[in-house]
């Protein structure tokens, strides 16, 4: 099964406040773990909103709108990790070891991608086949 671990913003990592040498230590020292246990696919920090742009989809028309974005704090997405594991039980106990990634009260959410089967009758033979294409030839890239 594999998820996205998404941690979510708080005010300072809104403001841009950066980690200290601690914090980035234990985040690393955790993500270590990960790696060695073969769960991690794949990690990043997001920079501030503020930093960012917002493209609108309406119909036809598209709006790009630069950031900071006015959302509650904690519906933005700070930073993230891809997993691969056996089941969300496993990654819930991954995620309760994790140092808090804030210095305040923060969340943390779990959820697991699609897979080609639960789109159902919607996926043809020929979509699969070039999916699997698609994913081949992104595989050869990392």
């Amino acid at each position: 099964m594999k998820v996205m671990v998404i941690v979510k913003a708080t005010a300072d990592s809104e403001a841009g406040t950066m980690p200290t040498t601690k914090e980035f230590e234990a985040m690393g020292k955790y993500n270590e773990e990960l790696v060695n246990a073969g769960i991690m696919l794949s990690a990043d920090g997001l920079q501030p909103t503020s930093k960012g742009v917002r493209v609108h989809f309406s119909g036809k028309d598209r709006t790009v709108n630069k950031g900071p974005f006015k959302d509650e704090t904690n519906s933005i997405i700070a930073g993230f990790w891809i997993w691969q594991v056996k089941s969300m039980e496993e990654a819930i106990e991954w995620v309760k070891r994790c140092p808090n990634p804030m210095r305040e009260a923060s969340d943390i959410d779990i959820r697991p991608f699609f897979e080609l089967e639960d789109f159902g009758d919607a996926i043809t033979p020929e979509i699969a086949a070039h999916e699997e294409q698609m994913r081949k030839k992104l595989a050869t890239r990392s």
